[in-house]
């Protein structure tokens, strides 16, 4: 019987080269050929890519991450071909692991720009493999060095080595054959006269908060606004606009490195000697008087704050999971001395009512508590059965073929798969995105494998429905229990639960203020994972999670 073999594949950089031996393309024409003179099999659902990333990415790589996710319960493939060890990675720790999972799995490894099979049996086998990773380390070392003298003499030379910059255009510079020979900024004029403002402002004693607002009301060009976020100047980007020396002409470089020593993305900021600094008057948009008298107004106004990281979790439970409904930009909490804390568009008070209207405020625990609430009458144990019960009829019913089914969750599964990719790109939490993207690699996986064992035959799968009922109900108790203990542990059953952002409606008139919210709850989703299947449409979608919350004078009232 022939084995059934994988391919992986894996090229650092975007670049096109077409009869490169490093592209992902010529290195699997090479992986086939190889496979075909053993006499093994090739899987198309078992070719691994991942192009244009670094050796040194492991979390974010999605290739990668299917490839060892195939490995449980059971692989199967027998064989894995790639070109050498440093296709799964540059880096010595994070290879050897992979290696070793590959093997304790019972894949056989195989190289085949050295015909060899790659064996941890012995000592001896694992201290090649220390050796042969240290080198493809190494090699990655000197890569990157190279890269850095690269940029490093770019920006001596005035060229641009980085991407848009408000304030600035850029522009290609080709040579004298037609082809890019570097990069170069000019002064956007529309853009420099907005940035000369904001400094104006700043020495005239304004806050961020205030010069945002009015940027905003006057329709001022603003800064490319992440995507679905309402697009505006806000106390951050007048921030950054502020302290960006390139504004008073002097190019500075080499700030921070994007990757740890591990090589995971990780931004650091490095010693002030390693920086390099560059006159560049042909930047300059502000006065170096201007630039002192706005530094030293915010130098009068600036008060010690306690430091904090972007990582930390919020103390509160809606924060980073709502959106105001009016703008879709973030709801905060606001905090004034004295007062309890309320709910509040994030766009209409950094932002100004240009960007949104929306000024009411509701009390952060009147808030929570309604929400937790609405989940906890969704999430109960009734719920079920009603859920099982349709997940059972989509599976064994007689609705249509159960392959177009596997086939329409498929494809919902690497949409999802794909958002997840995205998300983590955009810099999210990325742990718990991480985690998602494993399970989502999963499932698409199984439902791969499901599809190519169904061959022509009417195949059901096999669920035990009274042990899903069971753990289903136990879920949800859990569940039940945890959002009630802490805000903490209720926002992780958030996340869990949430299939996209609560949407908040905040309104506020002479009598009354509250708070509308709507919702979907994955409900049905997770639980055809309890029951061993991945259908994402019927029951198995999500439930609505909707309710309003108001205060009636000084008492309150949910409906």
């Amino acid at each position: 019987m022939s084995l059934l073999a994988a391919l992986y594949a894996r090229k650092s950089n975007d670049q096109h080269v077409a009869d490169d031996q490093k592209s992902v393309a010529r290195q699997l024409e090479h992986a086939r050929a190889y496979a075909a003179r053993h006499g093994w099999t090739i899987d198309e659902a078992y070719v691994f890519v991942d192009d244009g990333i670094s050796g040194a990415e492991f979390a974010r790589r999605p290739g990668f991450m299917r490839l060892l996710n195939a490995l449980k319960p059971r692989p199967p493939f027998q064989v894995l071909v790639m070109s050498e060890e440093s296709r799964l990675g540059r880096e010595q720790i994070e290879v050897s692991y992979a290696l070793k999972q590959l093997v304790q799995a019972g894949v056989r490894i195989f190289c085949y720009l050295d015909d060899r099979e790659r064996k941890l049996d012995s000592p001896i086998d694992k201290a090649m493999l220390a050796l042969q990773t240290m080198a493809d380390e190494m090699e990655r070392e000197r890569a990157r060095q190279r890269m850095v003298d690269t940029m490093s003499r770019k920006a001596r030379s005035g060229h641009h080595t980085g991407g848009r910059c408000f304030g600035y255009t850029n522009v290609t510079i080709t040579g004298a054959d037609g082809t890019k020979s570097h990069c170069e900024q000019h002064i956007n004029e529309r853009e420099a006269a907005v940035i000369q403002q904001i400094f104006e402002l700043t020495a005239a004693g304004f806050s961020r908060v205030a010069i945002a607002k009015r940027l905003n009301a006057e329709g001022a060009v603003a800064p490319r606004a992440q995507r679905g976020r309402p697009a505006g100047w806000v106390q951050s980007s007048v921030h950054e606009a502020l302290h960006r020396a390139r504004y008073r002409g002097e190019i500075v470089w080499n700030k921070t490195k994007k990757r740890d020593q591990f090589g995971e993305r990780k931004s650091i900021d490095r010693p002030d000697a390693e920086w390099v600094r560059l006159p560049a008057s042909h930047l300059r948009i502000v006065s170096d008087e201007l630039w002192d008298r706005a530094h030293a107004q915010m130098a009068v106004h600036r008060a010690p704050r306690r430091h904090h990281t972007r990582a930390r979790e919020s103390r509160y439970l809606l924060p980073g999971l709502s959106r105001c409904t009016a703008c879709n930009g973030g709801v905060f909490v606001r905090i004034h001395p004295g007062h309890r804390p309320h709910y509040a568009c994030t766009s209409h008070h950094q932002r100004g009512n240009a960007v949104c209207l929306t000024s009411a405020q509701f009390p952060v625990p009147d808030l929570e508590r309604a929400v937790i609430d609405s989940i906890r009458d969704i999430v109960t144990p009734d719920l079920v059965d009603d859920v099982i019960a349709r997940l059972r009829e989509i599976v064994e019913g007689d609705g249509g073929d159960l392959r177009i089914r596997l086939a329409y969750d498929l494809q919902a599964a690497e949409q999802q798969a794909g958002n997840l990719a995205e998300a983590i790109a955009a810099g999210g939490d990325i742990p718990a995105l991480v985690t998602r993207l494993k399970a989502a690699e999963h499932t698409r996986l199984a439902l791969a494998t499901r599809l190519q064992q169904l061959g022509q035959g009417p195949v059901s799968p096999r669920v035990d429905w009274r042990e899903t009922a069971r753990q289903g109900r136990r879920m949800m108790e859990d569940w039940r229990a945890l959002l009630t203990r802490n805000v903490p542990e209720a926002r992780q059953v958030l996340k869990s639960l949430l299939a996209g952002p609560i949407m908040v409606t905040l309104f506020a008139d002479e009598h009354r203020r509250g708070a509308t919210f709507k919702g979907h709850l994955a409900i049905g989703g997770m639980l055809a994972g309890t029951a061993g299947i991945a259908l994402q449409r019927g029951m198995a979608s999500p439930v609505r999670l909707e309710r309003t919350a108001f205060r009636l004078g000084g008492g309150r009232s949910i409906h």
